[in-house]
């Protein structure tokens, strides 16, 4: 497993990603486009990572877009650096950050898909 892998399977900051992060563009992104940006801010200069939404496992019924209020989870899978991997997050619509980490994936999980 790769050292940023394994640094980011422990459950740490994150804010939303993007150039200007925004609940509008929150929205977008889980609704019409299944694709979010999250950034790990507790490495060195932070990592932000893309990932298709799992729409099964992603959770938006606790969120109140119009009102900017509630919460989001996401999951999704990526590959970061040759790591199978599975990210999951709870952003906060008020402030736009959360905690997240990583999960490794089994080559089965992946099949599955």
């Amino acid at each position: 497993m790769n050292d940023l892998t394994e640094r980011l399977i422990a459950s740490q900051p994150i804010v939303m990603g993007g150039a200007e992060p925004t609940v509008e563009e929150l929205r977008k992104r889980t609704g019409e486009m299944g694709y979010v940006l999250v950034k790990f801010t507790e490495t060195r200069g932070g990592t932000e990572l893309g990932f298709p939404l799992d729409r099964e496992a992603t959770d938006l019924s606790q969120a109140d877009f119009d009102n900017g209020t509630g919460t989001v989870h996401l999951e999704g899978h990526l590959v970061l650096n040759d790591d199978r991997v599975r990210c999951i997050a709870e952003i906060d619509l008020a402030s736009l950050t959360g905690t997240g980490r990583l999960a490794l994936e089994e080559k089965s999980e992946l099949a599955v898909q």
